[in-house]
């Protein structure tokens, strides 16, 4: 599914979507260019889920796990600083990608072996200093769908 010139106010709306489509795409992998918006996206989608918590992306962690109002849990990972895909592996990032759990992903780019292959993709342009445009394909192992 493509959404075209989305506000920084409309991120909601998207957020809710992909909250909703987390049922069977646990891995959502988010790229887009620095300051495109992949950190402020998911901080939506982790309140669509239910986090009541702060969220902030884990650039040196790794991974941040949070709890919803139902006592699940949602990992957010930031793999931007990483340098080899070991690193990402040594966390136990395939653990996390298999737990059943939503699992969103910034800088997938930099663990590209270790992606698993159902999955869903979110692109995201800039287009200008309050637009994005978001593009959703989803992955179920043999083809892509978008939502």
């Amino acid at each position: 599914m493509i959404h075209p010139a989305v506000s920084l106010k409309e991120l909601n709306t998207v957020a809710g979507e992909i909250a909703r489509a987390t049922e069977k795409h646990k891995v959502w992998l988010f790229y887009g260019e620095m300051g495109a918006g992949k950190t402020t996206l998911i901080k939506e989608i982790c309140r669509a889920l239910g986090v009541q918590e702060a969220t902030s992306s884990p650039t040196f962690a790794l991974v941040n796990e949070y709890r919803t109002d139902t006592d699940n849990r949602v990992f957010h990972f930031d793999f931007y600083r990483i340098r080899h895909e070991v690193e990402a592996y040594d966390i136990g990032v395939d653990e996390y990608f298999y737990s059943g759990f939503p699992c969103l992903v910034e800088w997938p780019e930099k663990i590209p072996s270790l992606i698993p292959p159902v999955h869903a993709r979110v692109d995201i342009t800039l287009e200008n200093e309050t637009q994005r445009t978001i593009v959703i394909t989803l992955h179920d192992g043999k083809e892509e769908n978008g939502i």
